[in-house]
């Protein structure tokens, strides 16, 4: 049963997300040097996994009748029967109410900005109903998480982590631009809107390469900010610009308009390779 859940919330997609939540977190520890560290740390976790579980099993359930006429997604856990409809509205309410309760915990800042966020991360499943912009709405959703987790321990905002959502904005935007391609003449059946299915596949990954261009030009801003304020960035963090940059040209030599066979490992392999490389890379820096 377990897996049954966390196949419905690809548990294992946050590795998107999750990296750029610490380093957002550790950005804030070696600024304000918290005595509360392993608290924060945890709770953090908590709210990424809780937030993430509550948007993605909410999606499924939004879509459920879509994914069930689709032969792509038609055995997908809500569709299919594995999961019942009841099960799953459980799942997302107990997710939602562990996710406000987490951040009451953390502090008042972030359980003031709990609904808004509840509301961009849910809100995303209803989008690709009305706008093809649908996937950048998503980005929005996982932009949040350097900005979110700086925030529980610094209680403001921070202009880094503010620009490292920026490059996530539109790195996700790429991305998912690239995951609907697949789906782009079943999305037009239907009249579902997505960017691949309103302006054509070709032009579709034009829009995703440059999403991406701007994803790195927003992380080199972001890294050229933390070298000011942080003594411990040096070489490791361009490095893993370098890397990163790298990955996302990868992901574009692999899916064409002429050959969609790789959308998986460009968007599930590339994009959590680059991810983590990012994360791990950034934060050994800050300890260095």
């Amino acid at each position: 049963m377990l897996n049954l859940y966390l196949s419905l919330v690809k548990f294992s997609h946050t590795v998107f997300a999750l990296p750029f939540a610490l380093i957002g977190f550790y950005l804030a520890y070696f600024k304000y040097q918290p005595t509360d560290y392993i608290t924060k740390f945890i709770l953090v976790i908590l709210a990424m996994v809780f937030a993430r579980s509550s948007a993605m099993a909410f999606n499924r359930f939004v879509d459920r009748e879509i994914d069930a006429k689709n032969p792509r997604t038609k055995e997908r856990e809500i569709p299919s029967g594995k999961i019942s409809k009841r099960a799953a509205i459980s799942f997302i309410l107990l997710s939602m109410l562990a996710f406000v309760v987490t951040t009451f915990f953390i502090n008042k800042l972030c359980f003031y900005l709990s609904p808004i966020a509840l509301l961009v991360i849910l809100g995303y499943s209803f989008t690709k109903r009305f706008t093809w912009l649908c996937h950048y709405v998503l980005g929005l959703g996982l932009a949040l998480a350097p900005i979110g987790a700086y925030l529980t321990i610094s209680g403001e905002f921070g202009i880094i982590t503010i620009i490292l959502g920026i490059c996530v904005f539109f790195w996700v935007g790429g991305f998912d631009i690239i995951y609907a391609l697949q789906d782009a003449s079943f999305d037009a059946s239907i009249q579902l809107k997505s960017i691949p299915a309103h302006f054509g596949i070709t032009k579709a990954i034009i829009v995703s390469r440059i999403s991406h261009i701007l994803s790195s030009i927003f992380l080199f801003i972001g890294i050229s900010l933390m070298n000011q304020q942080y003594p411990g960035i040096g070489w490791l963090s361009w490095v893993a610009f370098g890397l990163f940059s790298l990955l996302l040209i990868r992901q574009h030599l692999l899916v064409t308009d002429k050959n969609l066979s790789k959308i998986n490992q460009a968007f599930f392999t590339t994009n959590g390779i680059a991810s983590v490389i990012l994360g791990s890379f950034i934060i050994l820096d800050l300890f260095g």
